[in-house]
Formats: structure tokens, C-alpha cells, sequence
């Protein structure tokens, strides 16, 4: 049945060598319940029936050791069978880390263009990428893009200037001509994304001295926060690892914003985090900003902009690198979003306090080899984060 996770439920005894054969025919990862239907037993009533039906934690050390020497991933979840809340909470994780690996498997994530030009953090390997996440790599032209751009009908620009108008609180220094161009781009994004059939993106283009390809490079900024919001993650610079960690986190229904770091306020206890070009502007408390910039800051040409600040509340910021022996890691920290003053320089920007204090904090993220890029979503994730790289077989670090 391609089952991606199997729950072997240890019910009462059973020997190992009833269970593996099983086990071994999914040959997938197992999660083993050792569930116990009371708190304890009535020792001066209880008959031997009654201590085989909570006699779960009897065999499930046999079976681990049964599962280790086949080389078999698994894990275990003990605790009560009935209002058991956190061992009940353990198993929804791995459903739903289950489904982000189902959801993994088979997406079609674009290459446009080229990674930044130096940012040795962000070069990727595409066949790493299919061989340990069973994702799919398509690599698509600026040539494409310009088709479809060049292809886009009038009704449909003006259709996406409603759209934008309706999601956007437009600064005074947005021109009409500005809007016009940056609608029309995302309408051409949008026909490059249904040909090419994404499920989400990486991309950069740099071009030179105004050519019509560093004018469609420096005006993919409201097209891929309109893209990212409907759950086809776009991550700048051509970083595939964070378009990953973007998709996971959009796939658990966090947000998953394209996110790095912007400075330390010693002040506050805080970090402010954030990236110039999109933003996952589902995952904010106020409507974002849609400002034009004369000149990008780091980038080739002008145009519109995307400014915002994440919700306040909890926040989980998660990063996928590569360790020096070519294997995807994973990267999480839990934090809040704190209200405050943020930058208003067209960029998104979050105020985050970690549970260590910003330096400490800054020094425990980087000693892990991080790239400089992160996708910053809602709510705490790390838990069920874990459970995502227990299942793809990639080495998980919690900072803090």
C-alpha cells in the first residue's frame, strides 16, 4: 500500500519474531505505542489476564532490540492508552511528519536562474536533494518566464492589480506604471508555475545594465508572495534548502516566510530577523506594505517591495544546510514575535526573542553550520520538526 509510517500497537505480549516479519514487508519506519490501558495495576485483584491486558511494556524492549539489529528506524511512544494527552500528541506529530514526507516525495520544486553569485551557504546539489528527500528538481529558464510574461492579457494584469490592491496597502510611492509591470510579472509567474506544474521555487537573476532580464530578475517580489501564500514557497538568492524548509512549514500549516537575520537589540532581548524580496504574508497581523524602492539593497534594479512583520506570538524558525559530508540537516529554534517598531525600508522584518539571550543565541545557531537563510513560521513546531527529520534519516538540532 506505499505506507510512508507503521504504528505497531503492543497491546498485550507478543515475542519479536510475531512483529518484524511485518515490519520488515512495509519497510518504512515504525512507531512502536507502548499504550497502557490504566494507571496501574489493582495488585491484591489483579489475575494474570488482567496483567497481560497492560502487559505492553513487556515486550516492547524485545521488539526495539529486534528493530535495531534489522536496521529498521523506529521510535516509541509510551504512556496511557485513555487521556494520555502528551502521548496522544507524540502521535499526531508523527501523523502529520508523516505527511509532510508523503508531501515531500514527488514535489516539483523550480530552479530559476541562478544561486547568488559567492554565497557559498546556498549552493545545492540537485541530485542530494532528490536522493534524501525524494523531491523532484525542474530547472526552468528566464527565457520561460519572459514567454509568459510577454504572453500575459491585459484583463488578466488588471485582474492581478485588483488582487494585489485588495492584499496590499499600497505606499504613496508605488506608481501606477510600477504596479502594472510587477502584476504582470506575477501573472507570468503564475502561467511559468501551472507549465511547469511547482510546488514551490528557487530563484535569482541578476542580469545587466537594465536588460529585460535583470527588469523581469528585479520585479519577481509581489509575484512570489502572491505565489508563497497560496502554498508554493518562494526562497531568493536560488537557496533550494530553504525553499525545503519553506515547504515543510508550509506544509504544517505555519507560514514558512523566506527569513534571515538583520541584527541583534541588546536593548529589547531580541533579534530582528526578516529578508528583502517575498514574504509569506498569510502569517501576519496586519496587512503588508507594497513599497517601491528606487534601488534594491544587495540586488540589481528597482521597483516594488514587500514590507511586514509576522504575527505576534509563538514562532518556530527552521533551516535546512548541509553537513560536510554532503547530508541535509535541520535546524529549528522556538521563539516568540514580539510587538514593536521594525525597519520601514520595504523589507519584511520580525522582532524575535529566543530562549537565550541574542548573542548566546546567534553563537548556538552558528556553531551548527547554518545557512544565513531560515523559513520563520507560526506557532512552536520543533516537536513535530524532529519527528520530519527522524523520517527522511537527517541529523535534527534544536538551538535553545
Amino acid at each position: 500500500e506505499r505506507v510512508d509510517l507503521v504504528f505497531c500497537h503492543a497491546a498485550t505480549y507478543a515475542t519479536s519474531s510475531q512483529v518484524l516479519p511485518a515490519v520488515q514487508e512495509a519497510n518504512v519506519p515504525v512507531v512502536v505505542l507502548n499504550l497502557q490501558p490504566v494507571s496501574a495495576l489493582e495488585y491484591e485483584t489483579a489475575d494474570t489476564g488482567e496483567w497481560l491486558a497492560n502487559c505492553s511494556a513487556c515486550c516492547v524492549p524485545e521488539i526495539s532490540c529486534a528493530f535495531e539489529r534489522a536496521a529498521i528506524p523506529f521510535n516509541v511512544v509510551s504512556g496511557m492508552l485513555y487521556e494520555d494527552e502528551e502521548a496522544w500528541r507524540e502521535i499526531e506529530e508523527w501523523c502529520r511528519a508523516a505527511g509532510v514526507i508523503r508531501m515531500l516525495r514527488g514535489s516539483r520544486f523550480g530552479f530559476l536562474g541562478h544561486t547568488y553569485p559567492g554565497m557559498l551557504d546556498l549552493y545545492s546539489d540537485f541530485t542530494m536533494h532528490h536522493a534524501q528527500l525524494g523531491l523532484h528538481v525542474e530547472i526552468v529558464e528566464m527565457d520561460d518566464l519572459k514567454d509568459h510574461v510577454d504572453g500575459a492579457s491585459d484583463e488578466a494584469v488588471a485582474a492581478k492589480v485588483e488582487e494585489t490592491r485588495d492584499t496590499f496597502e499600497l505606499d504613496e510611492s508605488v506608481t501606477g506604471e510600477s504596479l502594472d509591470w510587477a502584476a504582470r510579472v506575477s501573472v507570468g509567474l503564475d502561467g511559468l508555475v501551472e507549465d511547469a506544474d511547482l510546488d514551490a521555487l528557487a530563484y535569482y537573476y541578476q542580469g545587466t545594465s537594465g536588460s529585460t532580464y535583470e527588469q523581469l530578475g528585479a520585479s519577481l517580489i509581489l509575484g512570489n508572495s502572491l505565489l508563497t501564500a497560496r502554498g508554493i514557497p518562494a526562497s531568493g538568492e536560488g537557496d533550494l534548502k530553504n525553499a525545503v524548509a519553506m515547504k515543510v512549514m508550509d506544509i504544517l500549516e505555519a507560514g514558512g516566510s523566506y527569513t534571515e537575520f538583520y541584527a541583534m537589540d541588546f536593548d529589547e532581548n531580541l533579534v530582528l530577523m526578516g529578508h528583502d524580496g517575498p514574504g509569506h504574508i498569510v502569517i501576519s497581523d496586519r496587512k503588508p506594505v507594497l513599497r517601491e524602492l528606487e534601488l534594491y539593497h544587495g540586488k540589481a534594479g528597482y521597483g516594488v517591495s514587500v514590507e511586514f512583520s509576522v504575527r505576534t506570538g509563538p514562532i518556530t524558525i527552521l533551516a535546512v544546510t548541509q553537513t560536510r559530508d554532503g547530508r541535509l540537516k535541520m535546524m529549528a529554534a522556538e521563539g516568540e514575535s514580539l510587538p514593536g517598531p521594525t525597519l520601514g525600508i520595504g523589507n519584511t522584518n520580525s522582532r524575535l526573542r529566543f530562549s537565550l539571550p541574542p548573542s548566546a543565541f546567534m553563537n548556538a545557531w552558528c556553531e551548527q553550520g547554518p545557512t544565513h537563510h531560515c523559513a520563520l513560521g507560526t506557532g512552536h513546531r520543533a516537536g513535530v520538526l524532529r519527528k520530519v527529520a527522524r523520517l527522511l534519516d537527517l541529523e535534527f538540532v534544536e538551538v535553545g
